[in-house]
């Protein structure tokens, strides 16, 4: 990933109280990723810091669109993203990841980068089969309605007494 400092937040200037940021993310926002997923968006993303002397918690809310390119025609569609996530960033003596959803800084950290975060909450809103919404209202393909029975073995308890080693029989018997 680039580094850009526009979608740092200085965290260090803040006072103790909320505070509010907003984003516009295009296609440089994408740009900045080593990826495939999306390589085209027009997203707004509202992040609201609410800053403490032991805590930070930022409540994410992105709406938008991204350019998706359908798995089963290979079309390019715009799919709808509304997403909302809570990051909570604690202060402790080394910087570390917790949890995916907290994080520790030190005290003397002077901006927090959300680039990352911003990413992957939009990865994270992609559905897994992405399909051009003319596919979307048509009914799932039931693979296994077609199938057909090749091979099949009975189980049966009485089956299993037959096939036993006779060494297993000369240990049952000293019950």
């Amino acid at each position: 990933m680039k580094k850009d400092t526009q979608y740092d937040l200085a965290i260090a200037k803040l006072a103790s109280k909320t505070h509010h940021f907003a984003f516009e993310l295009g296609p440089d926002f994408f740009a900045q990723f080593d990826q495939n997923l999306i390589q085209d968006g027009r997203l707004h993303a509202d992040v609201d810091l609410i800053k403490t002397e032991l805590l930070l918690t930022l409540n994410f809310h992105i709406t938008g669109t991204v350019r998706l390119v359908c798995d089963r025609s290979l079309d390019e569609f715009d799919q709808p993203i509304d997403v909302q996530h809570q990051l909570l960033v604690r202060f402790g003596d080394q910087e570390l990841e917790l949890d995916d959803n907290v994080l520790q800084i030190t005290p003397d950290t002077q901006t927090l980068p959300i680039a990352q975060h911003l990413f992957d909450y939009i990865g994270l809103a992609i559905p897994m089969k992405k399909l051009h919404p003319r596919f979307q209202n048509e009914p799932d393909e039931n693979p296994d309605a077609d199938a057909k029975l090749i091979f099949t073995t009975k189980a049966d308890d009485d089956d299993d007494e037959e096939f036993t080693d006779p060494r297993w029989d000369a240990l049952r018997n000293l019950n």
